[in-house]
């Protein structure tokens, strides 16, 4: 009885491996490092300093308190509400 037993839960295992099995990727997530060779190895060295004399040529950027500032003419806008007073009560 015990061997019977021991066969089903052994039948009953496999069952439920097989499915999950075959779910799991077969990917190698640690491949061998290959080495570089030295063609290779100074093509990416001349990548690199094209690169980083590529970063120096930007400019640096002028730290101001008005992001608008370049948009803006550099005089403040007069306000369009702004009209000639004239005298009350002159009759004219």
């Amino acid at each position: 009885m015990a061997i019977l037993r021991a066969a089903a839960l052994a039948a009953f295992l496999a069952a439920l491996w097989a499915p999950a099995q075959a779910q799991v990727p077969n990917i190698n997530l640690m491949p061998e490092l290959q080495s570089k060779s030295p063609e290779e190895k100074e093509a990416e060295a001349a990548r690199e300093k094209a690169y980083r004399d590529s970063l120096r040529k930007i400019p640096d950027a002028k730290t101001s308190g008005d992001p608008w500032g370049a948009v803006r003419g550099a005089e403040p806008a007069k306000p369009a509400s702004a009209k000639p007073k004239t005298k009350v009560g002159t009759g004219n």
